[in-house]
């Protein structure tokens, strides 16, 4: 009983991470308003059914795949304490996995591009990015308070430039990816932020 209710949680869980996956090619491809829930069973090999049977709606698998895209999009920082470390490692590391040009951090970029003239995404996304600025003010207040960063910043002024930033990079490279060569850059980048952020500019 056990192994059959496993071996029917993973064909569901397959059968999830291969329609977010067809919804995520179909975004990048197409755009949001080409999205339909019949041609992300299409591109799939599943029916609308399973995709309704999933997802329940279209706005629910643009959140799902919002939320999905951008989970663990920088590797490594978990268990990592707040501070300038986590802090620089996230601007590093983020810079970095836009170079591998996956499917899913191209998808997040045009959802979130999107967002800003769909009504529908745009609820999705605004709690994306508040969730976003609120860990980098985190570890902006820890550094502050352990010395490494500077004690006049206000952390989430800093958290909206840094945002602002890395996502701007991201759709430049999405937009041209040979304008943007991001393992030079993020040595750059994540050097400028050292030097602005750090007491004593180091």
């Amino acid at each position: 009983m056990t192994t059959a209710r496993r071996t029917q949680r993973e064909r569901r869980d397959q059968a999830e991470s291969a329609l977010l996956n067809a919804a995520a090619e179909l975004v990048v491809e197409q755009g949001v308003r080409s999205l339909t829930l019949a041609r992300v069973g299409e591109r799939a090999g599943y029916s609308r059914g399973i995709v309704t049977h999933h997802f329940g709606s279209k706005g629910e698998l643009l959140n799902r795949l919002a939320r999905g895209t951008q989970t663990g999009f920088v590797p490594g920082l978990d268990g990592l304490p707040p501070g300038s470390d986590r802090l620089l490692r996230l601007i590093d590391g983020y810079i970095g996995a836009l170079g591998q040009d996956g499917v899913a951090s191209r998808a997040f970029l045009v959802l979130w591009a999107e967002a800003a003239t769909d009504p529908e995404l745009a609820p999705v996304f605004r709690e994306r990015d508040e969730a976003f600025r609120a860990d980098l003010c985190e570890d902006v207040r820890a550094g502050i308070e352990d010395g490494t960063l500077r004690g006049d910043l206000v952390p989430a002024e800093v958290a909206v430039a840094i945002v602002g930033q890395l996502r701007g990079i991201g759709l430049q490279r999405l937009l041209d990816p040979r304008a943007v060569a991001t393992e030079r850059l993020r040595h750059t980048v994540t050097a400028y932020w050292r030097r602005s952020l750090h007491a004593g500019g180091g």
